[in-house]
Parts: structure tokens; sequence; C-alpha cells
């Protein structure tokens, strides 16, 4: 199942965000390429308000932004702006802030796993037209033929990360039985500089949630079982990390009127948020 050496010429098909020209990983297409150090390597969030996580990854992302889940499907995904195609963590010269955690599902960019259905296994695979990919690397993919040292490692990491994903998604499915999933929006009220409202209320987005009073009134049978394997923790890093909107919204407000929106002290100046 975890077979990855690429089939010569097998087709790909779909997309996947960030990725434009993905191709099976082989010596023989790739075997002078490699990876060159570029000064700005997640330049291509700046397009992403909203990035797939991994349940594994809730502790870390809460600390940084709103965690929720989104789609028929649920997917759990980092809220990192509230328009289309604006990232409020990546400045417009495509520097990510260093202060916030970067999702593994951007830190493995350019590489990704394919599924090829004729033979069942996992294809790893290469944006060609990522601007890192060069055919005047500082760390080739292959030497003498075979994968260097650094694309053993990249395998890895997608590797684990395929097995993050499949976990998330009983993760979600697990949380579905319970019935902890609950809608949620949330809504800002811009303010003056007194704390009175200026303009009608604005609806920001509409997600998922794991609703904590539904948490809470699971049995101590459940409970226990969700504590024993770590399940309860994510739910709980989940729902703090809804505190984030206040911070995603005031950088947004900051964006467009820079001179005009401070960072909250804890008073009731600024703009009002509800989740």
């Amino acid at each position: 199942m975890e077979n990855t050496q690429p089939a010569q010429g097998t087709p790909l098909t779909g997309q996947v965000l960030f990725y434009s020209n993905p191709q099976p990983l082989s010596a023989e297409q790739h075997g002078g390429l490699g990876l060159k150090q570029i000064e700005k390597p997640f330049a291509f969030l700046g397009k992403a308000h909203a990035v797939p996580l991994t349940v594994n990854e809730f502790g870390l992302a809460s600390t940084s932004y709103p965690i929720i889940f989104v789609g028929e499907d649920k997917t759990p995904i980092a809220a990192m702006g509230i328009r289309q195609d604006e990232n409020l963590f990546v400045s417009a010269d495509g520097r990510v802030d260093s202060d916030f955690y970067v999702p593994a599902f951007a830190r493995r960019y350019p590489f990704v796993f394919a599924n090829d259905q004729s033979q069942e296994r996992l294809l790893l695979c290469v944006d060609r037209d990522a601007p890192m990919v060069s055919n005047r690397p500082d760390v080739p993919f292959f030497e003498n033929g075979q994968p260097t040292e650094y694309t053993n490692n990249v395998m890895q990491f997608c590797q684990d990360f395929e097995r993050q994903r499949r976990t998330t998604t009983e993760f979600v499915k697990r949380m579905d039985e319970l019935g902890l999933f609950t809608t949620k929006s949330a809504n800002f009220q811009p303010r003056d500089g007194q704390g009175n409202p200026t303009g009608e209320e604005q609806r920001v987005a509409e997600y998922w949630a794991i609703d904590d009073q539904k948490l809470n009134e699971l049995s101590d049978e459940q409970l226990s079982a969700l504590h024993k394997d770590g399940t309860l923790g994510a739910c709980y890093a989940h729902i703090i990390s809804l505190l984030n909107w206040s911070r995603v919204i005031n950088r947004a407000v900051r964006q467009q009127t820079p001179q005009a929106a401070p960072e909250p002290q804890g008073g009731s100046d600024g703009p009002s948020l509800q989740i």
C-alpha cells in the first residue's frame, strides 16, 4: 500500500490546491533536477485563505488560527483569511509571518502523493512548475539514478502526512457519529474608536464546529475513551482555536485601515466579533 515507486508515463488526474503541474518523480524524467533555496518558499500561500489541516496539527495550529470544519465532508482547515484568495498571514511580497504555524499541507510542497489506482499504490509527485524546482539545484532529487537522502526524507514526510490524513478522516467520522458537530458563524460588527457600532454587522464565515456543550454531555465512558486515545485534546484545541477569529478580523481591519485599527487591549474599543 505504501509503495511509492513511480510508474513511467503514469497519467495524473484531478487537482490539488497549490499544484499546477504535478509529475510522478522518476530518475528518468527528473534525474538532473532538485531544489534550490529561494527567499520566499511559501509565497504561494498568499492566495489561500483556507488551508487543510490534519487532526495531529490541531494543538499547534490552535495557537495561530481558527480551526473550522467546512463542506459536506467537514474538512478541517486553518482559517487564514476572510476573503477568497487573501491570506492575512502572508505579506504582499510573499513573506509568511514567522510567528505563526505553517500547516503540513503547505510544508510538503512541491511534493504530493497521487493514487495510482491501476496498481493500488501511491506515487510521489513533484510540481514541475514550482519556483524552487531547478535543473541547477542546491539539493538534487537523485544521485547515480537513486533517490538522495533528501528525497527519501520527503517520501517519509509525505507518507506520514498520508497516515495523518486518514486519521483525520476517522476523527471527523467519529465526531459525526457522536453527534458533536453544530453549525456556527463568525460575525463582525464594525465599531468606532469609542466602541459605538458603525454600519451593519457582517458575516465572516459559516462553518461546522464541535459543540462544547454536546461534548460535555457525553457519558463518562465515552469521554474516557476520547481522553485515552488523545481525541479529547484535539477537540478542545479546536474549540479554543475559535478565539482566534478576533486575531484574523483585526488583521483584516488593519490591512484596510492601517492607522485606524490598533490591536485591542481588552477594552471595548475596536471591532467586535461574535462566534
